[in-house]
């Protein structure tokens, strides 16, 4: 008895089995495409040698920036390290470098790709490092999302203000129609902002952010809140509570910290008596209320560094940065743990390890360009043009 072969039977895979797969791509999501090249493999013992070497070769040609949920193995070689758009800003600070290593996920490739210059070409090591928060809000469902609030009679009233964890397309309809972009440091500053430009605000696409920042920084209620949720027809939600509410928040969230959960904080407390909870605002809203502190991850890393000789902190964001940190200040006698017994990486961002690198530094210094991230030049201007406001924020 022989097994018959998909071509036998002539069925094709699915657009979306493909991209599950992947092996296809959709140029507006986060999703990418198979390696065009022979991966080194994960146990050859030169790789760390092989991609020193190339990096060696590609010398100021090359600058490679690593965002602080990388791997230890690919940390090790980044120029720079930082939160998404420090690291956007850092490559245009570089204009010397021709090619831009970008060790992060495709929405960062796309921000570095539109803050630097045109003769400056950007490379994600792996097309497949994506970001599920950037993906739960796609180009149509705002501009559908748009229309319902013009038929609710309060488009006029609304102001987009997108999280910089979204694409480059998310950012250009927020440059077009009046908004800013925010990063979880300046979430407050942009709200005020955008409160001042309109009476109420779209918050994309991570609902937590916009909510912890409403509401614990700006003294909003929860009632003040609702959620858009794509999926469901007018986003689930009557004319009449759009009309009601603030902020109009998308049904968005980060999978890494929204797996946080209040049994995680009292568990933790209890196992460690003393312990400062220490977590990020892309948390649920209970998480949040019941920390001691709340802030960026480049807080989070500033805080650990004040921190006193001794103390015990548990923190809640990506697990690679937990215990580099953890390691870091264990010599000063700093007790640094993970807030949930579950162990949880960001699974796109550590699509790029070090196989990945060692094959685009190789590449590059070979004189082959891959995995170039290219936003077309309208998406570029307006996606400028909303990250401008920003940068011009008070």
């Amino acid at each position: 008895m022989t097994t018959a072969q998909p071509q036998d039977l002539d069925v094709q895979p699915s657009p979306l089995a493909l991209l599950l797969l992947g092996r296809e791509a959709d140029p507006r999501s986060e999703r990418g495409v198979e390696c065009p090249g022979d991966l080194p493999s994960p146990s050859d013992p030169d790789l760390v040698a092989r991609a020193r070497a190339a990096k060696e070769k590609l010398g100021d040609k090359v600058f490679v920036l690593g965002h602080h949920y990388q791997r230890d193995e690919v940390i090790q070689f980044a120029d720079v390290t930082g939160d998404s758009f420090k690291l956007a800003r850092d490559a245009a600070a570089r204009p010397e470098a021709e090619y831009i290593v970008f060790c992060g996920v495709h929405f960062m490739a796309e921000s570095a790709d539109i803050l630097t210059s045109d003769d400056q070409k950007v490379v994600l090591p792996d097309l497949a490092a994506g970001c599920s928060m950037a993906d739960m809000a796609t180009a149509e469902q705002v501009a559908e999302c748009w229309d319902v609030l013009t038929e609710a009679g309060i488009a006029e009233q609304v102001v987009p203000v997108s999280y910089m964890n979204s694409s480059a397309d998310i950012k250009a309809f927020t440059g077009k129609h009046g908004g800013t972009i925010c990063t979880s440091s300046n979430a407050r500053r942009a709200l005020d902002w955008a409160f001042e430009q309109g009476e109420k605000v779209l918050f994309l696409p991570d609902q937590h952010l916009g909510r912890n920042t409403a509401v614990r920084d700006m003294g909003m209620s929860l009632e003040d809140c609702v959620v858009y949720n794509p999926h469901k027809p007018n986003g689930g939600l009557t004319a009449e509570e759009l009309r009601a509410a603030k902020m109009i928040l998308w049904r968005g969230h980060c999978s890494v910290h929204g797996r946080f959960s209040l049994d995680s904080v009292n568990d933790v407390r209890e196992r460690i008596p003393g312990v400062n909870v220490l977590v990020h605002p892309e948390c649920r809203h209970e998480v949040v209320a019941a920390a001691d502190h709340v802030g960026s991850t480049e807080y989070i890393i500033k805080a650990l560094e004040a921190a006193p000789a001794g103390s015990k902190w548990a923190i809640g964001t990506e697990l690679n940065l937990v215990r580099r940190l953890a390691n870091r200040f264990a010599p000063e006698g700093k007790e640094i743990v993970f807030l949930d017994k579950t162990v949880c990486f960001c699974s796109t961002m550590n699509r790029i390890d070090l196989p990945h690198l060692v094959w685009a530094l190789e590449s590059l210094a070979e004189g082959t360009l891959v995995n170039r991230i290219e936003v077309d030049k309208e998406t570029e201007a307006f996606a400028k043009l909303a990250l401008e406001r920003m940068l011009a924020l008070p």
